[in-house]
C-alpha cells in the first residue's frame, strides 16, 4: 500500500531559492476578485453565498437572495478594490488577482484597472464555489470553460490558477489541462515545488506549484477566533514576516504569501493596517517584491523540475527489491517485507527509507535478526582476501584501510574474529566508514568484553547503521 500524502517535502535542508538581487524573502500579495462570482441566486446557483463576509456563520438562503450578503459583496467590488488599487499602485507594489472569471465578466472597469497596472490576472475558478461534492468532469467542464471565459474578458488565458474551495480531483485536473505555468491550491511549504504524482498514486503533468496561505490572510476577519482589528492583522503579518526575514539572513530564504479580499481588507478600518505592513515591508532593503507568475519563472529558471530523482515509494515491488534487497547483507527478505509496509513520498529519503527498513529488522524474530549479523563478513577476513565481499562490503572495508593491512595488523584481525564468532556466535559488525585501523581495533577489544545480550544488540545497531550510510549512497539525506 502506498500512502499518498507528501510528510516530508524538502525536509530538513530546502533549496535556497536565490532570489534576485539576494533577497531573504519574496513577498508576494494576493487580491483575490470574487464579487459577482459568489453563490447567489441570479447566478443560476441554488442558495445564497454564506461565506467570508461580515456576517460570521451565515447560513445559505435556499432559493431566494440574500439581500445583505450580497450587497456586502458589492461593496468589495465598488469600493474595496478602488482603495486596494490605490494603494498598491501608489506603493509601486506588484499584485496577482485570483480572479473569478464570471466575477470578471461582471467587472470590466476593475479589470482594465488591474491590467493598467501590470497585475497579474490569475484564475479563480468559473464560479467561487464548493467543489468537493462535484462530480469530476463536471469539474473539469467549468476549469474549461472559466479558462474560455476568463480570456475572452482579459484578453488572454490565465497561467496561474488558485480554485481554494476545491476537491479531492482539483490538482490533478489542473496539471492535466497543461497551460498552468503555476497553480496554488496547496498551503504545504514556504518555497515553490514541482509535482509530479496527484496525490491519488497517480502520475501527472509535472506541475510548479507556488503554496498559498490561510494564516496571513484577511478572511480571518470573517472566521470564528480570527482578527478583529486591524492591529492584530498588522502584527501577524509583521511577525510573520520578521520570522521569515531572520531565517533568510541566515541563509534559509522563503516565501510569504498574503491573501486579502477587496470586501474585507477593502474596509478602512482594516486597509489602515495593511497599508502599515506595505511600508514596513517596503523599509527593508532584502524584499523581492514579486507577482506569482514572475516566481514561477524565476523557479523554473533556478530549480527545474528534475525527473531523474530515484523515489523507492513509486517502485513496483520487482524494482524496490533489486534496489534494496543488498542494503541489509545478503537480506533481501528485509526489502520485500519493507514493500508491503505503508510508503509514501517520506520514504523517498535515505533517512525516511532506513526507517521503513529498519522497523522490518527491529520486528524480525530473534533468529532472523542472528541471520542478518551471521550474514555479515569478518573484518580482513577470509572472504576479503578472496575478494568475493559484495561491492558494498568491499568499498566499506577498503574506506578504512582494512584492504592494506600489515601482516601484523592482518594477523590480530584474525585473533580477535576467532575469539569474537566462538564467544559470540556471529561476526563483529560496526559501520566502519569515517573510522580508522586503530579506532576499529579499539572498539573489537572493548566489545568483546560484553555479555552476549549487549554485544547482540550492539550489533544489530550497527546493522542499522551501516544500511543508513549505504542508503546515503542512493538516496538524498
Amino acid at each position: 500500500m502506498r500512502y499518498k500524502r507528501d510528510m516530508r517535502g524538502y525536509g530538513a535542508n530546502p533549496p535556497d531559492p536565490k532570489w534576485p538581487g539576494g533577497a531573504h524573502v519574496a513577498v508576494q500579495f494576493v487580491v483575490n476578485y470574487e464579487e459577482g462570482g459568489e453563490n447567489c441566486v441570479l447566478h443560476g446557483d441554488a442558495a445564497s453565498e454564506a461565506f467570508l463576509s461580515e456576517i460570521v456563520g451565515a447560513a445559505p438562503w435556499q432559493g431566494i437572495r440574500h439581500w445583505n450578503m450580497e450587497s456586502i459583496y458589492e461593496y468589495g467590488a465598488r469600493a474595496g478594490f478602488w482603495r486596494l488599487h490605490r494603494m498598491f499602485t501608489e506603493a509601486g507594489v506588484p499584485v496577482t488577482v485570483y480572479g473569478v472569471a464570471t466575477a470578471l465578466a461582471r467587472s470590466p472597469d476593475q479589470v482594465a484597472a488591474m491590467q493598467e497596472a501590470d497585475w497579474e490576472i490569475a484564475s479563480h475558478g468559473l464560479k467561487w464555489i464548493d467543489y468537493r461534492d462535484h462530480e469530476e468532469e463536471t469539474e473539469r467542464a467549468d476549469l474549461t470553460e472559466a479558462i474560455r471565459l476568463h480570456k475572452e474578458v482579459v484578453g488572454e488565458r490565465p497561467t496561474g490558477l488558485y480554485l481554494g474551495r476545491t476537491s479531492a480531483f482539483s490538482v490533478r485536473i489542473a496539471a492535466a489541462e497543461g497551460g498552468f505555468a503555476w497553480i496554488s491550491d496547496t498551503y504545504d511549504d514556504d518555497l515553490p515545488y514541482w509535482l509530479d504524482h496527484d496525490g491519488h498514486g497517480n502520475a501527472i503533468r509535472p506541475q510548479l506549484v507556488i503554496p498559498y496561505t490561510l494564516d496571513a490572510n484577511d478572511m480571518r476577519f470573517a472566521t470564528a477566533q480570527g482578527f478583529n482589528s486591524g492591529d492584530q492583522f498588522f502584527a501577524y503579518l509583521k511577525d510573520s514576516f520578521d520570522t521569515l526575514y531572520e531565517e533568510g539572513k541566515a541563509g534559509r530564504p522563503r516565501m510569504m504569501s498574503i491573501g486579502l479580499h477587496c470586501r474585507l481588507i477593502g474596509r478602512p478600518g482594516r486597509a489602515a493596517a495593511l497599508k502599515r505592513f506595505i511600508d514596513y515591508v517596503k523599509s527593508h532593503d532584502k524584499v523581492w517584491l514579486a507577482r506569482r507568475i514572475d516566481i514561477a519563472r524565476h523557479w523554473r529558471e533556478q530549480h527545474p523540475y528534475n525527473p531523474s530523482a530515484l523515489r523507492p515509494s513509486r517502485l513496483n515491488r520487482e524494482e524496490f527489491v533489486r534496489t534494496f534487497g543488498g542494503i541489509f547483507e545478503h537480506s533481501a527478505w528485509i526489502a520485500e517485507r519493507a514493500y508491503g509496509l505503508e510508503l509514501g513520498p517520506a520514504h523517498d529519503s535515505a533517512g525516511g527509507l532506513h526507517n521503513a527498513l529498519a522497523r522490518v529488522f527491529r520486528s524480525a524474530t530473534p533468529a532472523e535478526r542472528l541471520g542478518v549479523l551471521t550474514a555479515h563478513p569478518d573484518l580482513a577476513g577470509k572472504l576479503a582476501a578472496a575478494k568475493r565481499l559484495t561491492p558494498e562490503s568491499t568499498s566499506e572495508q577498503a574506506s578504512a584501510g582494512l584492504d592494506m593491512l600489515t601482516d601484523a595488523e592482518r594477523a590480530k584481525f584474525q585473533e580477535l574474529n576467532a575469539a569474537y564468532v566462538g564467544k559470540f556466535g556471529f561476526p563483529f559488525i560496526i559501520a566502519v566508514r569515517g573510522r580508522t585501523k586503530a579506532e576499529i581495533l579499539a572498539a573489537f577489544e572493548e566489545r568483546i568484553g560484553n555479555d552476549r545480550d549487549t554485544e547482540f544488540e550492539t550489533a544489530c545497531r550497527q546493522v542499522e547503521r551501516i544500511a543508513l550510510l549505504r542508503l546515503k549512497d542512493l538516496l538524498p539525506s
